[in-house]
């Protein structure tokens, strides 16, 4: 996705384009692109392994700081 910036900590968030599938939220543990860009190492929530995660346009990133505005 271009202009996604993310930090480690951050949530990536993934819509689903289904119905009947659910979102996927998981936390950045590494950042491998230029200035916060993809690709992220993610640990998806309920999941034990991390994959390797180069979000599309159904994604965004949850900063902590937005979390708490909430």
């Amino acid at each position: 996705v271009s202009g996604m910036k993310a930090a480690v900590g951050d949530r990536l968030i993934i819509r689903s384009r289904h119905l009947d599938e659910h979102v996927r939220t998981g936390e950045i543990l590494e950042v491998h692109g230029k200035d916060g860009g993809p690709p992220y190492v993610v640990k998806w929530e309920a999941e034990t392994g991390t994959a390797v995660v180069i979000p599309g346009s159904d994604a965004h990133i949850e900063h902590p700081a937005d979390a708490s505005a909430s």
